[in-house]
């Protein structure tokens, strides 16, 4: 089970996995705390981490509500540093860490990373007993539940929940004065990359930052720190290669970067590209227009549900999506594992960062919107592969966004919330339908006739009086300002293959007629003046959804070059 070192844009070279085998238990009671599970841990069975027990590779593959659960492993390690953080890639939903029956720290959220230093907690000449109780309430329709469903058999656009840890857990030994976070932040027009460093405990010690690209161009700097958080902007216009270093889908360049501070080494990356819209209302990459040819990716397997089987499955995944002509996913409604955000910088891939949503509108959901959505665009800021951040998706967890002036405001503080953590890349405050503030004009249209579509997309008026989703396009006191015009989810036609069985938003019968169907509604968005880019659905199908151009299984319903002439509008 490769699945690589699970921070890329902070590595260092000595880490230690802690997937594997570990003894599992449900706490269906809530006794585990009162039975001194933290230091007693019972008989129990076997679960394959970081699977979650719902999926069949976990080898455990029980489908039934269990809202509390207990992991136990053991580890023998002596530290060859000062400083032993524990790390979790993601843990759904509240989890509580405990070493050596010790309570070390809690953390809520589903969807992101958290540690702890667990320095002083470790027995260095034996064995320690890594604890691990999580609640995750099937019910709660407040926390970001994404596609995972409310009930316990998953339906129409829902899936089978996650519990519990669902990414990489790990530990690395660190020097007590050392590189906390590395910020990288590319001016394409001043020819220049800001680097923001933050450190813990380097007060009056140098950092010295090393930038090298592929062509052997080096630039290297040595400065002291000036405070927790350390800026300095590198200088890469004496570069003779910067024009052919720029980052894209089809010259996926980056720079390479290695950060020494006292005794300690980390090495990242960054690329240098810039998106923005022009004075002519275009979308434009690295200062040229550019079409965006998406494909809705939901980031789901067979087996293992939300987390990847490996490192090659999301590699092949990265692979199939250029293969048939897309430039780009839409991540939809996860926040993938970084592993895959690395993938996509190194081989070329757009991708929108999307938010899991919540499924009411209260004070404690708001808060939890707000606590993921910055923890998110902190953790993938330095990707070049991310260009635009989605907050909301089709104003779910905002209701009622047309008799709610609330609701409203609170898209709106989204929008700027994201645009004052990072002003580099574009916003959807609420992808579909229902806009208010927003930096791209984002419809979703299942129609499946070609003369409906092509009517709708070729006069903008026609578009803005419709309501493809039923739901109107904009919201109470915002109209269309110009923004680019993308149609950010369509088609979805269904084809059974090997006997699954599903649902579409249209259908077709044979191979030959989803040939069709798939041209029908790709050609009107092409043929009009106003489309700047489209997001297909889907890549692949998922559970009861069969409407990928994929089987669940990454097997093609049509020959990959096939699809790629369409996807691209180029003629058989």
């Amino acid at each position: 089970m490769n699945k690589g070192y699970p921070r890329p844009q902070l590595k260092r070279t000595k880490w230690i996995d802690l997937n594997g085998t570990w003894a599992f238990c449900f706490d269906d009671d809530d006794q585990g705390r009162q039975l001194g599970y933290p230091t007693n841990f019972p008989a129990a069975s076997d679960i394959l981490v970081p699977f979650s027990y719902e999926t069949k590779r976990s080898g455990i593959g029980e489908t039934k509500r269990h809202d509390i659960v207990w992991y136990h492993r053991t580890i023998h390690h002596r530290p060859s540093e000062p400083v032993t953080l524990l790390h979790f890639g993601a843990v759904d939903y509240l989890a509580e860490v405990y070493l050596n029956g010790t309570l070390v720290g809690t953390h809520e959220g589903g969807n992101l990373p958290f540690s702890f230093d667990v320095s002083q907690h470790l027995n260095k000449q034996s064995e320690n007993h890594l604890v691990v109780r999580v609640e995750d309430n099937l019910e709660d329709r407040e926390i970001l539940r994404g596609k995972q469903y409310w009930k316990e058999t998953s339906e129409s656009i829902f899936y089978t929940r996650t519990t519990g840890i669902w990414q990489t857990v790990w530990m690395e030994d660190v020097p007590a004065t050392r590189v906390d976070a590395v910020r990288f932040t590319p001016d394409l027009d001043r020819r220049l990359v800001q680097v923001d460093v933050t450190v813990i405990n380097g007060k009056d010690q140098p950092i010295s930052i090393l930038v090298q690209d592929e062509f052997n161009y080096q630039t290297s700097l040595t400065i002291p720190v000036t405070g927790e958080t350390t800026s300095v902007n590198i200088d890469l216009a004496d570069n003779p290669a910067f024009s052919d270093m720029l980052w894209s889908p089809e010259q996926p360049h980056l720079y390479d970067v290695k950060i020494h501070l006292k005794d300690d080494t980390i090495q990242s990356y960054f690329g240098m590209r810039k998106v923005h819209v022009d004075e002519d209302n275009r979308f434009c990459l690295n200062n040229q227009p550019y079409y965006m040819r998406l494909v809705l990716d939901q980031g789901y397997y067979p087996d293992s549900l939300l987390t990847s089987p490996d490192d090659d499955a999301l590699i092949r995944d990265i692979e199939l999506t250029k293969q048939m002509g897309f430039n780009g996913v839409r991540k939809h409604q996860k926040i993938e594992e970084e592993r895959y955000l690395y993938h996509a910088d190194r081989l070329g891939l757009l991708v929108w960062g999307e938010l899991p949503s919540a499924y009411v509108y209260t004070e404690r959901s708001q808060q939890n919107i707000r606590r993921e959505l910055g923890g998110m665009i902190q953790r993938d800021y330095n990707h070049p592969s991310i260009i635009v951040w989605v907050p909301i998706n089709e104003s779910w967890g905002v209701p009622d966004l047309p008799k709610s002036s609330e609701q409203r405001q609170f898209l709106d503080e989204l929008y700027h919330l994201v645009k004052s953590l990072d002003d580099t890349r574009l916003v959807v405050s609420n992808d579909g339908w229902e806009h208010s503030t927003t930096d791209l004009f984002t419809v979703h249209d299942y129609e499946s006739k070609y003369d409906v579509l092509k009517a709708r997309y070729a006069d903008m008026n026609v578009l803005l009086a419709s309501k493809p989703g039923y739901k109107p396009l904009w919201n109470n006191g915002y109209d269309y300002q110009g923004q680019p015009l993308l149609v950010s989810e369509f088609g979805g036609i269904s084809y059974q293959m090997n006997g699954a069985q599903g649902w579409g938003y249209s259908s077709a019968n044979d191979a030959k007629e989803l040939h069709q169907r798939l041209q029908a509604v790709f050609l009107p968005l092409f043929e009009s003046s106003y489309v700047q880019g489209f997001c297909y659905t889907q890549l692949t199908d998922v559970e009861q959804e069969i409407n990928g151009l994929l089987t669940y299984d990454r097997e093609p319903k049509l020959p990959l070059d096939l699809i790629k002439q369409t996807v691209t509008n180029i003629s058989s």
